[in-house]
């Protein structure tokens, strides 16, 4: 049995169809409909892909086979209760008001005022009390609002914060919530009873009525990014909803995007409610813990203090190499090396998750002289433990933190100073207050910065500036940073709007927000078969005058999950030319990438 979608009626085909065992309750709303057109075009994918991004209106159901629409059913709503909640709900109770600062207050009038607004504040600057506010006021007005978050930035504090002040009108909506917390939330969002929709970029296709305001925080953060079929990005849907259901838009973050940064009116918000002050180091040095970095994390934890370490790569080391032949050891699927598991004695494919044992000695010469390269997180939790055998330190990174609970408990135990260090990736800076930190060690920026993609620089920028604003909350911090390239860091890292403005240089006639991209992905255990599908589909794009074709070839990683990749990379003026010529000339195997976060 499948589920099917009933877009409108027709005459009966003259082809013999199958017979409709059931019709379901549920029902997607019009402007549902419209999304569901705009993505299928937009990032052209079939309406099935699109529609399978959606939850229908009415209880536990995902699918439709109705023509009806809810939009009659939003009306009787609102007739039913001048606050538009539906009958039989309960009204949102809320505790205290939010008070906001005359800067905060002066930030709030101008997002008030811009259809699409952009809050360019800095951590600590009290962005989040901005939204309470807007979120109180929509409660106010018998009004809903999403609160998107990257999806790693689920943090336990922020369901605190929001349900403390909001209570049971609050519903978080993720990919790690139980089926019958997504039950109990669906539950709550058809009672008209949550009023504020917080989660990762899923929940924006939740069935919501009276939608009043969509607030996109960090919205820089490439998570908002699908790496699966509709490749579509939630900032940028959130933005088009916000025109299909005529409701502001706020956009939030220490770091915006370019793009954000130059298409829309921004308000900036500086300085913090922390007089605290950071000192910011530099260390020239590869990436390795080197005696600056333990002397310092020595003597925090001696200061009973808190550190945190960033380092971009999980697993103990990313790569093993023989130092006597140079062989390195590689994926059997992919075209990645493997990285190293001591924990498990394994090496890992962090693509397809293929796995093996760790070598004693070399496959190629026999040599034992087996040596390893780019540190690895659980590999810098062992040193900095055997260097200081009295501190707690603990990996903070997707290879430890697998659930909720676990994010939950690491953070309980970090700012109840149970342990002393966290070593971790991209999740450390992901929107967590950690408030004991006064030594932020930062590894690997260069490796980021020297990445062949146009964001690199923003990238690597902006990752900085995020791990270094998780320290100093309350105290002076220290923010040691290893890097060769100083003079770069240190000019724009206390002022990213001078390094947007020089950036938009760069771009110009080039890349985003000046022009448009798209990359197109052929991939198949046929190696041949995809490069002549890219050939083909070249062929096609070269009529087209009004679409450059940037390079085409081997991806730079050629092989995932044993199946050879290749690439084209489109650039245009317009989205529209790019979609006509990719209508026009699409083969089958083609994976369609519109504005891709990878260009290089």
């Amino acid at each position: 049995m499948k589920d099917a979608v009933l877009l409108s009626s027709c005459d009966k085909p003259n082809f013999d169809t199958n017979e409709i065992l059931e019709v379901s309750k549920c029902i997607y709303s019009s402007k549902q409909m419209k999304l569901a057109k705009f993505i299928a075009s937009y990032y052209i994918c079939s309406l099935g892909d699109a529609y399978s991004l959606m939850m229908a209106f009415e209880s536990g159901c995902v699918a439709l086979a109705s023509p009806k629409t809810i939009d009659a059913v939003e009306g009787e709503a609102e007739a039913t209760h001048p606050s538009g909640v539906l009958a039989g709900s309960t009204s949102p109770e809320v505790e205290s008001k939010i008070k906001l600062s005359d800067k905060q207050t002066q930030a709030l009038t101008f997002l008030k005022n811009q259809k699409v607004g952009l809050l360019f504040g800095d951590t600590g600057s009290g962005k989040t009390e901005i939204y309470m506010k807007q979120f109180e006021q929509m409660i106010a007005e018998g009004k809903r609002s999403i609160f998107l978050m990257p999806e790693i930035s689920l943090t336990p504090q922020m369901s605190i914060r929001l349900e403390e002040h909001f209570g049971d009108s609050v519903v978080m909506w993720h990919s790690k919530l139980t089926p019958k917390q997504k039950k109990l939330a669906l539950e709550k969002l058809h009672s008209g009873k949550a009023k504020i929709i917080a989660g990762a970029r899923s929940a924006l296709f939740l069935p919501i009525h009276d939608l009043g305001l969509i607030v996109v925080d960090e919205e820089h953060d490439d998570s908002y990014k699908s790496s699966s079929r509709p490749r579509y990005n939630a900032r940028d849907i959130a933005i088009y909803m916000g025109k299909l259901h005529d409701v502001n838009v706020v956009l939030g973050s220490a770091t915006p995007s370019l793009s954000s940064y130059v298409k829309f009116p921004f308000i900036r918000l500086k300085g913090g409610h922390f007089s605290s002050s950071k000192k910011f180091v530099y260390e020239k040095s590869i990436e390795t813990l080197s005696p600056m970095i333990l002397s310092a994390l020595e003597q925090t934890q001696q200061a009973q203090e808190q550190s945190i370490v960033f380092l971009p790569t999980r697993a103990n080391f990313k790569y093993l190499i023989c130092a006597d032949c140079g062989h390195t050891y590689e994926c059997a699927f992919c075209s990645v090396g493997l990285s190293i598991h001591q924990k498990s004695r394994a090496m890992k494919c962090h693509y397809c998750n293929y796995t093996q044992a760790i070598p004693q000695v070399c496959s190629e010469c026999c040599s034992p002289n087996l040596t390893s390269s780019r540190l690895g997180t659980a590999e810098a939790v062992k040193n900095i433990s055997e260097a200081l055998p009295t501190a707690h330190v603990e990996q903070f990174d997707r290879d430890v933190i697998t659930t909720s609970a676990k994010l939950k408990k690491a953070l309980k135990r970090f700012n109840e100073h149970e342990s002393d260090i966290l070593v971790g990736t991209q999740m450390l800076s992901k929107g967590h207050d950690y408030h004991g930190v006064t030594l932020a060690v930062v590894m690997g920026m260069d490796n980021m910065l020297n990445m062949g993609d146009y964001r690199a620089r923003e990238k690597a920028l902006s990752s900085l500036i995020q791990v270094s604003g998780r320290s100093g909350r309350k105290k002076d911090a220290l923010v040691l940073v290893q890097s060769f390239n100083e003079p770069f860091f240190s000019a724009y890292i206390e002022n990213y709007e001078a390094f947007l403005e020089e950036e938009k240089e760069y771009r110009k006639e080039l890349y985003p927000p000046y022009k448009k991209l798209c990359r197109i992905l052929f991939s198949h255990k046929n190696g041949a078969k995809a490069q002549e599908q890219m050939r083909k589909m070249q062929e096609g794009l070269m009529a087209f005058s009004d679409v450059e074709i940037v390079g085409s070839g081997k991806c730079g990683i050629e092989r995932v999950a044993n199946k050879y990749r290749f690439e084209i990379l489109l650039r245009s003026d317009k989205s529209t030319s790019i979609i006509r010529a990719i209508k026009a000339t699409k083969v089958v195997l083609a994976e369609i990438d519109m504005d891709p976060i990878e260009f290089g």
